[in-house]
């Protein structure tokens, strides 16, 4: 593999599982969600990832929370694909979760699904049932071991076209990548949380797979500054990825076709 691919996402994590007490940088209202995105897609953001949350602060799933949110975003200019997590976080009894995202009357374009968690191959089914796309994540390198990407790779989707890998990386560890290239053809994100993120960007840069980043993963620069917005950690994303060195040493086929 020569470098990385031009046209490799980059979705910005807009809220996370922040809260005001984490800071001025966390949007928090539906309004300041749309500026925060509508700021980071002009600094290069290419999908917005939100988590919609009521007006006590917390993460749901109902359709009275999701749409309104969504419509509020699109209604701001937001033009670029927008996803929200279908998490535990969100709605934590597996057949709430499924009964909400069949509820939903405004959908997103594509929703996350945790494999480290119970019921995500029928909560991927779902999604893609109501023509959502699916971001399944599966958390590389910690304690939740190889049981989430083994459960991802027997969920066999029907229409990869829809799916892609979302990798959290608990280190920047370039054979957590190489471990890879058994996936099924679809793409792959990378990304890591707090000191993690910054290196994890930059190998995902490296070996030209799909990047995510925002005040939801990490809230200071790779220089150690705290980030005002999520625009200025998408544009000193973009800034570090443009200056990413190729990595060619057992880049794996799942990398190569990242972003595709």
């Amino acid at each position: 593999m020569s470098g990385p691919l031009r046209g490799a996402p980059l979705q910005v994590a807009l809220n996370g599982s922040r809260d005001a007490a984490d800071g001025a940088a966390v949007p928090m209202s539906p309004r300041a969600l749309a500026e925060s995105a509508l700021a980071a897609v002009a600094a290069g953001a290419d999908e917005v990832l939100v988590h919609p949350r009521t007006p006590c602060g917390r993460e749901s799933l109902s359709p009275r929370v999701v749409g309104p949110l969504l419509e509020e975003l699109r209604g701001a200019g937001v033009r670029v694909p927008l996803a929200v997590p279908a998490t535990i976080g969100a709605e934590p009894d597996r057949a709430g979760r499924l009964e909400r995202v069949r509820d939903w009357s405004v959908l997103p374009d594509r929703a996350t699904v945790s494999f480290a968690e119970p019921g995500a191959r029928e909560l991927g089914r779902a999604l893609l049932a109501r023509g959502v796309a699916v971001d399944a994540v599966v958390p590389l390198g910690g304690a939740a071991g190889p049981e989430p990407l083994a459960r991802f790779l027997a969920w066999a989707p029907p229409d990869h076209g829809r799916v892609r890998l979302v990798a959290e990386l608990a280190r920047a560890d370039p054979a957590l990548v190489a471990g890879l290239r058994w996936l099924p053809p679809v793409p792959v994100v990378l990304y890591g949380r707090e000191a993690e993120a910054w290196p994890v960007l930059r190998l995902a840069a490296r070996c030209g797979a799909g990047l995510r980043i925002g005040v939801g993963e990490v809230l200071r620069l790779a220089d150690g500054r705290p980030a005002r917005s999520n625009a200025e950690l998408v544009a000193a994303a973009r800034d570090m990825t443009a200056e990413a060195a190729p990595w060619d040493a057992g880049a794996p086929d799942a990398a190569a076709r990242a972003g595709r």
